[in-house]
Formats: structure tokens, sequence, C-alpha cells
């Protein structure tokens, strides 16, 4: 396959298939979490999704509650797919940390 081709099959692609593929192919340039930052100040200094103020933990919460990611993104009409998949990305790699997140904001 050349290199025309492969940028024509990657242009049929989605975002969240993009963001997918670029996780796959790029784990380590990837582990920078792109598309989720910690802000001080911004909800206690969690993880949130960049250009909004919706934590990574409030929508792992969600995903266990059985939630969709049509029903998530329905319900969060800031978020993008690619969104949502950089949040997973984050939650597979700090487990303990959205665990603790979530604990403390369902005792509050």
């Amino acid at each position: 396959m050349t290199l025309e081709e492969i940028e024509h099959e990657l242009a049929q692609l989605s975002d969240a298939e993009k963001a997918q593929l670029a996780r796959a192919l790029f784990p380590a340039l990837t582990r920078a979490f792109a598309g989720v930052e910690k802000r001080p100040g911004v909800c206690g200094g969690d993880a949130c999704i960049v250009r909004t103020r919706i934590p990574v933990w409030a929508l792992e919460r969600r995903r266990r509650l059985g939630w969709s990611e049509a029903r998530i993104l329905d319900n969060f009409p800031t978020l993008r797919a690619a969104d949502l998949v950089n949040a997973w990305s984050y939650v597979d790699a700090h487990p303990e940390e959205i665990e603790r997140s979530i604990q403390e904001n369902e005792n509050d």
C-alpha cells in the first residue's frame, strides 16, 4: 500500500477511530494523555477533558452505571467521541486515582 492510499484510508476514519489508531501506533506519545488535563483550582485539580470542566472520573462513573458512549455524548454536548477515547485511556492508566475520585465524590 502506498502512502497516498494510506492517507486516503485514514481520511475515511472517524475522529474516535483516529484517536484509537494513534494510541495503538504511538503508545509512548499518547501517555501524555492529549485531551486530558489537570488544572489547579478547576474541579478540585481532578483530571478533566480539555476545553471543559468535565472530570474524567464523572465520565467513568457513568460508564460503570451502564451508560453507553452515545448516552454520555448526548448528555455532555460539548464532548466529542475522541474525548471519550482519551478519557478511557486515562482511566486505564490511572485506575487508583479514578477510583479514589469516584469514592470521594460519592460521599459528598
